[in-house]
């Protein structure tokens, strides 16, 4: 398996690169995601051996052919398997039919921080870890996060020696619950910064990290949040292990995924191109609807970011949708960065007549504000009798909308715990949902974090400082 960065050609045609070299950059060099050259095929007989084997098996034989020779079989297995025991559940990701409705709930929150980063995050820490060690290596993550991708990449590489990790989210637009996620983790090699922006500024902040090619060199700076491909890979996963349960590959099943940085959503459309029968991806938005903008009118322009009660969604530059639109444009690299330069220049980017075409065929999108948030969550309690998060609700909202074939299933991707939103759900339902018992002190214990302007430099200088051990660890409320 080789990658290419979606804006290869653009400066030059470096030669493909293997899955540990990609797992290590993150971010392409030339400002580019990296993905696969070309997707590895599953046969329909491949796919039915899935059905009943446990969420491990499926995940290794699903990623076997990404990562190539850079585990061998026992290790990766090994990894995989440490992975998942940290979940609740053994079942990992539990399937939840609602009623006779033929929706399903895809529970993917079952992890350490109670969201669907977990999944991808506790295997890529591990990855990383062990690449690292037996390489006799160092790195530094330098990530962004919008609430959730923080604290699960914390607590996949907290105490990892040959691991640093600068986490930059925007400051008062986390909840509670995800802040203290991320600052009450005190090992020595982790780093929270509360950036005076929103989440699009801290995401920019990292790419600028990564951009300045002799600080990345210095400093062998990675990514852990979706950027990263390994994360992708995970993340394939699930669709794989849902559509089995439903009948694959004798029945085709639809998805409605909440979307904020198009990651989650853009697995689910690895796996369609890896041969699994999906119909129809439903992309859901709240206020922040770039995306779903982008799929009723063929064009994305960017808007203000207006906070909501769903924050991991509160996106207006999907980095992910990047990978997306390489094929939208043909896999043509450099046309690709020539849009994506202008779009950052005008805030606005169109695709042609018969690429929007392909993208309709397969993508519905949807948007729900926070009204019609809260009212979602009381439906869905009133009706099934399950409690959701504010991301869920408006998955769950819109898909009742974008359902093609009542005779498919559909299947609504659950990805948070709702406890990490006690103030919405409360709001939703009159009833405060409790953290599980290994969080019930969360809201009592010290937190650490460090505020900064939304400056590259002031970013740059603080990692450097850190780095050297120039200066002391600052302990602020946020």
């Amino acid at each position: 398996m080789k990658y290419i960065s979606t804006r290869h050609g653009s400066q030059g045609n470096p030669a493909p690169l293997d899955f540990e070299d990609v797992m290590l950059a993150g971010l392409a060099r030339d400002g580019g995601l990296y993905l696969p050259a070309e997707w590895p095929q599953f046969s329909k007989a491949e796919i039915a051996a899935l059905k009943g084997k446990p969420y491990g098996e499926v995940a290794y034989r699903v990623m076997k052919p990404f990562v190539g020779n850079a585990f061998d079989e026992p290790t990766f297995r090994r990894l995989i398997a440490e992975a998942y025991a940290s979940f609740e559940t053994p079942e990992v990701a539990p399937l939840k039919p609602l009623g006779d409705s033929g929706m399903h709930l895809l529970e993917l929150f079952h992890g350490p921080t109670l969201a669907f980063k977990d999944v991808a995050l506790q295997l890529l820490g591990r990855m990383l870890d062990h690449t690292l060690t037996t390489k006799g290596q160092h790195a530094t993550i330098v990530g962004a996060t919008s609430g959730d991708t923080g604290s699960a990449a914390i607590e996949a590489v907290r105490d990892r020696k040959a691991i640093e990790i600068f986490m930059l989210f925007p400051r008062g637009r986390v909840s509670e619950v995800q802040r203290r996620q991320m600052t009450t983790v005190l090992a020595p090699n982790v780093h929270n910064i509360a950036v005076q922006g929103t989440f699009d500024d801290c995401q920019d902040l990292a790419k600028a990290c990564f951009n300045d090619l002799a600080f990345r060199d210095k400093h062998a700076l990675t990514a852990v949040n979706s950027i990263n491909f390994a994360r992708v890979m995970a993340q394939i996963v699930y669709y794989f292990w849902a559509a089995v349960k439903l009948g694959a590959p004798d029945t085709p099943v639809a998805f409605t995924v909440p979307s904020g940085n198009f990651g989650n959503v853009y697995a689910g459309y690895a796996a369609k191109q890896m041969g699994l029968p999906i119909s129809h991806f439903v992309v859901a938005a709240n206020a922040n609807d770039i995306l779903a903008r982008f799929f009723e009118q063929g064009a994305m322009t960017m808007t203000t970011v207006v906070p909501t009660y769903s924050p991991s969604m509160d996106i207006q530059v999907s980095s992910n949708f990047e990978r997306l639109l390489f094929d939208l444009y043909g896999r043509d690299g450099k046309a690709l960065a020539d849009a994506m330069t202008a779009f950052r220049s005008t805030g606005t980017l169109k695709v042609g007549a018969n690429a929007f075409g392909d993208v309709r065929a397969l993508f519905d999108a949807g948007r729900v504000d926070d009204e019609g948030t809260l009212r979602a969550i009381a439906d869905c309690l009133a009706r099934f009798g399950e409690t959701i998060d504010p991301h869920t609700a408006v998955g769950y909202a819109v898909a009742q909308h974008h359902r093609r074939d009542p005779k498919i299933p559909m299947v609504v991707l659950a990805t948070a715990h709702p406890a990490k939103f006690p103030d919405a759900v409360q709001k939703a339902t009159g009833v405060r949902p409790a953290l599980p018992a290994r969080l019930g002190d969360l809201l009592e214990r010290t937190e650490r974090v460090d505020g900064l302007p939304n400056s590259a430099d002031a970013l740059k200088e603080m990692i450097e400082d850190r780095l050297a051990g120039a200066r002391p660890r600052v302990k602020v409320r946020t």
